[in-house]
């Protein structure tokens, strides 16, 4: 289990990707502070049950929607900004 989170922490510290979009946050005046958790679970398979047999109950991909309702503070706005996102507001 160690070497599987040292593997993803190595991978996030290696991304170009992810060094350019802190890199661009800190150009715009912040400071980052990148906290990440994650979930992992383990289930022991029996003997002789087949790997491939997990997927066995799974059903076709669903879409979820939300019909809730975000509202952004002034700062919220500005932070989106400086990272150019876009938000479009109701009318």
């Amino acid at each position: 289990m160690q070497d599987l989170g040292n593997a993803i922490n190595e991978s996030l510290s290696d991304s170009e990707r992810i060094a350019e979009a802190i890199g661009e946050i800190k150009r715009a005046g912040y400071d980052v502070f990148l906290v990440l958790e994650a979930t992992i679970g383990f289930n022991k398979r029996e003997e002789g049950e087949d790997a491939s047999s997990d997927d066995a109950g799974l059903s076709e991909p669903q879409e979820i929607g939300a019909t809730g309702r975000v509202r952004f503070t002034t700062q919220d706005q500005r932070f989106l900004k400086a990272l150019r996102i876009a938000v479009d507001e109701e009318v």
